[in-house]
This record gives C-alpha cells, sequence and structure tokens, in this order.
C-alpha cells in the first residue's frame, strides 16, 4: 500500500467546494474520477481541509492510499493530464503510510483578497471582494492584530456549526496593499480554522474599515464568543487557501 501526498491549485469559480456531494462538481469529486480512470480502483482522497463552494487554493495539500505500481511521477504527470484545466496538481510526492494530510497539518494560511477603488473589475473579478468606498486600513490592522495568539473564536464561526472545540492560535494576520494601491490583501495563518472563520472575521474588519464598528468594538466582539454580534460572511469569491505545513 503506497501512500501519496498531493500540493494541488484550483480555481474554486465552477465548484460546490471541495468535499464530494451527491449532485454537483467538487474539486475531491474531480481527482477522485481521475484517479479511478489511472487505477481503476475507488479510491478516496483526503483534504487538509474542506473549501466553501466558490473559495480557491494556491496550496491545497491531499494523500491518498493505494495498491499500485504507478510511481508519484506517474500520477504527478497522469493527473494533470486528465484533471479539468480549472485543477491543477503542483506536486506529487509518495510519503510515509502514517501521513495524513489533515490530521498532521501545523499551520494553514489563508488570503483574502479586496479590491478596493470605485469602479469594479471586468478582469478577475472572480478572485476579489470589490468594496467600492475608501477603507481604514490602519484601523482595521490594529483590529487584526488582536486576532493573534491563542483564543475562542466562536464569535466567527458560522451559526450552526457542531459543537467542537473552537479555540485556535493565530500566528500572524495583516494587511498589505500590492504596489497599485487599489487591491488590499489580507493573510492569516494558524493552525486551523473553523468553519467560515476567515470570512467571517474579514467581513468585521471591512466593518471597522468602513467605521461601522471601532476597533474596541472589534475586541468585545472577539471576547463575546457570539457570532450573531461580529459582521457579515464576506463572499468566497475572495478567499485562497494558500499554504498548509506539516
Amino acid at each position: 500500500m503506497k501512500n501519496f501526498k498531493l500540493t494541488i491549485e484550483y480555481d474554486g469559480t465552477e465548484f460546490n467546494g471541495w468535499q464530494v456531494q451527491k449532485t454537483g462538481r467538487t474539486i475531491q469529486g474531480a481527482i477522485e474520477a481521475a484517479l479511478f480512470v489511472m487505477t481503476r480502483q475507488k479510491i478516496r482522497i483526503t483534504g487538509s481541509g474542506r473549501t466553501d463552494a466558490g473559495v480557491h487554493a494556491m496550496g491545497q495539500t491531499a494523500n491518498f492510499r493505494c495498491n499500485t505500481r504507478l510511481t508519484e511521477k506517474d500520477f504527478f504527470s497522469g493527473l494533470n493530464g486528465l484533471l479539468p484545466s480549472d485543477i491543477v496538481l503542483q506536486s506529487c510526492e509518495q510519503v510515509s503510510s502514517e501521513f495524513h494530510a489533515r490530521y498532521n497539518a501545523i499551520e494553514k494560511t489563508y488570503r483574502y483578497n479586496i479590491l478596493n477603488r470605485p469602479l469594479p473589475a471586468a478582469i478577475g473579478r472572480q478572485y476579489a471582494w470589490h468594496i467600492k468606498n475608501p477603507l481604514d486600513v490602519d484601523a482595521m490592522q490594529r483590529a487584526a492584530d488582536m486576532l493573534k495568539g491563542k483564543h475562542d473564536f466562536s464569535a466567527f464561526e458560522n451559526t450552526g456549526s457542531p459543537k467542537s472545540n473552537s479555540v485556535r492560535t493565530v500566528y500572524s494576520a495583516g494587511f498589505t496593499h500590492p504596489p497599485d494601491k487599489r487591491h488590499l490583501n489580507f493573510e492569516i495563518s494558524a493552525n486551523g480554522f473553523l468553519r467560515y472563520m476567515v470570512r467571517n472575521i474579514v467581513g468585521t474588519l471591512v466593518q471597522v474599515g468602513q467605521s461601522g464598528i471601532t476597533v474596541e468594538e472589534f475586541a468585545a466582539i472577539k471576547a463575546s464568543l457570539d457570532r450573531n454580534k461580529a459582521g457579515f460572511t464576506a463572499p468566497p469569491h475572495g478567499l485562497f487557501l494558500m499554504s498548509v505545513k506539516y
């Protein structure tokens, strides 16, 4: 039995998320279908996490196990030849039998892209959230600084999520401006994320940037552990899973 680790890039625009569902295109489903063509085996792949419909990835990871004579090079070239154009394998490597893409992950990094200018974009509009009014980025950064460290992030967890441990450790969280100054990128790294956590954080930070709430109110929302007090959920198309560390 061999165990293979995949690093995957995908455009989530036309997918119903990562996880296989009864209907609709999914990234997991597309890769498993390609694996069946190569091996004639029903192989289940395990992702580092389940990105939602419309969310993209530059560095999603997954692993699968199978009895095969095929090598990592065979799977790399074969899968890239079979997968649709909106999914590309960055790498495929054979790893130890103990490796698990989800349980062995120690750090994930997400990036959220915002286009902050009066007019929307015609090109690239599916990769950034358009906000036409100027944002107070300094205030947003001060609020983002409060996310760092070990906290209970229940206030930013999706309503109705299964009850579980809501404590996560955020290693970094901050905003950067690409050279054109019209784009704003929020990047956050943590040992794990709750469902919709990044998008709920971004939605609340945007309210800070729009002077809808103060930095102090943002801190109170985080401390409240109440999702109903936080801001709206940012749309999925601006979110990218950038990398997963092991």
